[in-house]
């Protein structure tokens, strides 16, 4: 094991220290079931300033790892070997000396900001509590008053606007980004030498996304910060990392610097891993597609839509989409990107008839939307299928897999109980999944087969519009692969027309032949995909793909110093 050195300073000469240890650790989990054993003899290191990305699917044993390094596994797990942070093992420290480590020497940024934001506080409360559970370098007790000004100044070092004032916010008044930021605020507040950060923009849109990295760079580079960053992102890998540990089944199959790893990957996994990334501007559905576009018979028609949500309790109204045009045509993919907010969701559960659209016009099926009546417009539903972003929330837990694909065929048909198990087996087995598991319950699969289950359930009717609402973005890039490699063979297959909405460029590139930019409920450009991708005419647009990493660090790098310029930085 490396022998703990004193942390060089950032900027100093000499060889960097080791600020992490990581050696031989094994995590086994009691189930009802067995052990199950989560990591098998994982080693690593991390030196002072350096951004180690731990990268792997589901299940690869990144997670565990991260929450080792901070003592933070569940009882029902043990663990054997050494993570050792200035000269403490982690695996052996009490309870106590556990609570001194966390904050102090390591912290941790969470995936999702808004659950590890207690909602009920106020975020300098939430920082500063932090702040006085630990005694100073000097081994003083720290009070309110200093606390709360310790607080301001991790608020304005990760960018927080006005953070004397914002101090006093509570979560909701933050967005996203902002609400990450004071994540981060919150791990920075006692100058750790170490940050774990577990798919710390996941959640984030693009333009976001490429703020935290930034803020995350300024971490490394001004402060000296050490990351253990874990992702399955990897264009935040080559935007970021210093140097990538890929795991597989709780083993590490590779370490590399970055720009080795992206460039001759040794193993087989990882080849595999890099090649499912999508990239924008390979692969494009719509390349040659110019003279064939809006050729069929237009399925939906959007002219000057607009979408109003009511005001309530004395709130005012909320105008969510203003002035939206557009087409979509039959056998065509239309990808509609945005951030959250921008209103693309809304748009397709107006489609759906999910949401009332309030003005202009909206014309689904020869079906006037605006003001439409419920039982007229029920007999064109069955040709309408919809994908929903989280097929886990969207099935029914208690029915099974093939009670969930079978619904649309109950109540749209005639069909006897036979005849529709007869048809489930053939939905599954179209969307490659076996017709064994129709007697399956959603919980018995996994994330990619659970979204080709409701890929299947949206097709069970032939419909003639599909509405995709984010149907890859929960899933890693190897089942996402698979996924939007299989809709693409179902598209041309079936031939039916798609909204496909994502706030990934990148995925909507690859599928999507037509493509709409939407801004705060406006549709600023649209176009032949490889146009707007290529091309982009709208500041906006140009500066959301600007913003999006790449799976190739020098290409990345690249690629940051143009946003940066665009960005008059």
């Amino acid at each position: 094991m490396t022998e703990q050195l004193n942390v060089t300073p950032a900027g100093a000469p000499g060889p960097k220290a080791t600020v992490l240890d990581i050696d031989d650790l094994e995590v086994t989990f009691a189930t009802d079931s067995g052990d199950v054993k989560a990591v098998r003899g994982v080693s690593l290191d991390v030196r002072a300033g350096e951004v180690v990305a731990v990268v792997g699917e589901s299940g690869s044993g990144k997670t565990v790892t991260a929450k080792t390094i901070l003592g933070l596994l569940p009882e029902t797990a043990t663990s054997s070997g050494a993570v050792v942070i200035n000269g403490h093992n982690v695996v052996t420290l009490s309870a106590a000396k556990l609570r001194e480590l966390r904050g102090r020497d390591v912290a941790m940024v969470f995936q999702e900001p808004s659950t590890a934001l207690n909602p009920v506080f106020t975020v300098g409360w939430q920082i500063a509590e932090g702040i006085r559970a630990h005694h100073d370098r000097q081994g003083r007790k720290i009070g309110r008053k200093e606390a709360k000004e310790r607080a301001v100044e991790a608020l304005r070092k990760v960018g927080i606007p006005d953070p004397e004032k914002r101090v006093d916010y509570y979560p909701h008044q933050f967005s996203g980004g902002q609400k990450q930021r004071v994540v981060i605020a919150a791990a920075l507040a006692l100058d750790p030498e170490l940050i774990v950060a577990d798919e710390p923009t996941t959640a984030l849109d693009v333009t976001v996304q490429a703020e935290i990295l930034e803020l995350l760079r300024d971490l490394r580079d001004l402060y000296g910060t050490s990351i253990v960053l874990i992702t399955h992102n990897m264009g935040v890998v080559a935007d970021l990392a210093d140097r990538v540990v890929v795991m597989y089944q709780g083993e590490v199959v590779e370490e590399a610097p970055v720009q080795t790893l992206f460039a001759s990957p040794r193993e087989d996994y990882t080849r595999r891993l890099l090649d499912a990334v999508p990239h924008l501007g390979r692969d494009s559905a719509s390349e040659g597609a110019s003279e064939r576009l809006h050729q069929g018979e237009v399925l939906v028609r959007a002219e000057g839509l607009d979408i109003t949500y009511p005001g309530r309790l004395g709130t005012p109204a909320f105008r969510a989409v203003q002035g939206v045009s557009f087409t979509v045509s039959a056998g065509e993919v239309f990808g509609l990107v945005g951030e959250s907010g921008s209103g693309k969701t809304t748009i397709g559960r107006v489609i759906a008839g999910l949401n009332r659209a309030t003005g202009g016009s909206l014309t689904v099926l020869g079906h006037e939307m605006v003001g439409f009546k419920e039982r007229s417009f029920r007999p064109v539903r069955k040709d309408i299928g919809f994908v929903f972003q989280d097929p886990a929330a969207s099935f029914n837990p208690q029915l099974t897999i093939g009670e969930c694909v079978a619904e649309p065929l109950v109540v749209h048909t005639e069909l006897g109980s036979v005849q529709v198990r007869r048809k489930v087996g053939e939905l599954l087995e179209s969307v490659q999944l076996p017709s064994s598991y129709a007697a399956r319950y959603p919980h018995e699969l996994s994330g990619g087969q659970r979204q080709r289950a409701s890929l299947a359930r949206a097709l069970a009717l032939r419909p003639k519009l599909l509405i995709a609402d984010e149907p890859t973005s929960a899933l890693d890039v190897s089942v996402q692969a698979k996924v939007l490699e299989l809709f693409r063979e179902i598209q041309a297959e079936f031939g039916f027309a798609a909204l496909f909405i994502s706030h990934d460029l990148a995925v909507v590139d690859q599928l999507s032949h037509w493509v709409g930019v939407l801004y705060k409920g406006r549709l600023v450009e649209q176009g032949i995909g490889t146009r707007v991708m290529g091309s982009p005419q709208d500041d906006y647009t140009k500066r959301l793909i600007a913003s999006l990493p790449v799976p190739d660090p020098v290409e990345q790098a690249e690629r940051r110093k143009a946003h940066r310029a665009l960005l008059g930085l």
